[in-house]
């Protein structure tokens, strides 16, 4: 059996899809453990792996217009910044139950008693490199249970180009299971998501816990929300914190970074199981798509408890785009069907 769910990135402005391709190159620092991937020089993403996150990550993200989407946290330090679930790095992708196995969750913060129900992805090889006008990277990696038996094999190929005003990273993640079986019972916590920084979280006056520029963690009972501009609105016209949950195409987070607006758009693909996907969308900046997770999500309405018998594979792909701009409805839905 072969399942496919797609996945694509793109960092993109309205007017810039039709401009002259930028030059991208990859150069590995295996001492850093990390991918750099660059725009005519200068730093768009990375492809890391250290040990202390659990799994391989892009992070940081820039926009095209030189401002980072994605948390500092737990890996730099940002003044007023939120310091909670450490899991949250970057851009990822994994999952909450796999074979009762909590890949998610996963971080250093774990107390030792309690690492046997979780699961860590390690990255392996690097196969394959190319630079150019598109740019490719491909890497295998290992999801593996707390004694290192390997439950699943991952294959992601990052197809990487970029004009001006965009940056686009098409992934495509292929899982083949290794165990007898492999469940993926639905659980709320996946699967291809992004925490993104302070700024495109949603305003909200409850009690929050930040970091101050030393890195001590400090308490405010009254946040700050001069700078907190988010704002979701889903392809069915659900605005706001209402999101979380519910079904849609493609959801939008839009708001401003140091003067720069910016909104990202994660597309679901109409081939993917369980089209259109649940959203776990969180007003403190966590978006994320949950193609698997039926049952929380539709109140015990549906469930899916997606299953790879052994050497079965899936294929996992998503469409995520950044503008430089705040999109119309009417060019989302014009990008949507760009993508087949």
């Amino acid at each position: 059996m072969r399942t496919s769910l797609f996945v694509i990135i793109i960092l993109i402005s309205t007017n810039s899809i039709s401009q002259k391709a930028l030059l991208i190159d990859i150069v590995p620092d295996e001492t850093k453990q990390k991918i750099n991937v660059l725009v005519d020089g200068q730093l768009f993403t990375s492809y890391i792996y250290l040990n202390e996150i659990k799994k391989p990550v892009l992070w940081p993200v820039v926009s095209p217009g030189g401002n980072e989407i994605t948390r500092n946290y737990p890996l730099k330090i940002k003044k007023g910044e939120r310091v909670d679930h450490p899991h949250h790095v970057g851009i990822w992708l994994n999952y909450g139950d796999v074979n009762g196995l909590d890949f998610w969750n996963n971080s250093d913060a774990i107390e030792p008693n309690k690492l046997e129900g979780y699961g860590t992805i390690r990255h392996q090889t690097v196969e394959e490199i190319k630079i150019g006008k598109k740019g490719l990277l491909t890497t295998t990696s290992y999801w593996n249970d707390h004694s290192g038996n390997t439950v699943l094999n991952e294959t992601t190929h990052f197809n990487i180009s970029a004009t001006e005003h965009v940056r686009i990273i098409d992934r495509t993640t292929t899982l083949t299971a290794k165990s007898d079986k492999v469940t993926f019972t639905d659980n709320k916590e996946g699967m291809f998501a992004l925490r993104v920084t302070r700024e495109l979280e949603l305003p909200n006056d409850k009690p929050l816990k930040v970091s101050d520029a030393h890195g001590e963690i400090i308490k405010v009972d009254t946040p700050d929300n001069d700078d907190v501009t988010g704002n979701y609105l889903s392809s069915e016209g659900i605005e706001g914190e209402a999101v979380w949950g519910t079904r849609a195409k493609w959801m939008k987070l839009s708001g401003k970074i140091n003067r720069e607006k910016v909104a990202i758009v994660i597309f679901d693909h109409p081939d993917n199981p369980g089209y259109p996907t649940h959203w776990h969308a969180r007003t403190y900046g966590l978006f994320a798509a949950n193609t698997l997770g039926q049952k929380i999500f539709s109140k015990g309405e549906m469930e899916l408890n997606f299953i790879l018998n052994q050497s079965e594979s899936v294929t996992f792909r998503y469409i995520l785009a950044v503008f430089s701009e705040d999109p119309s409805i009417q060019e989302i839905e014009k990008l949507s069907t760009s993508f087949k």
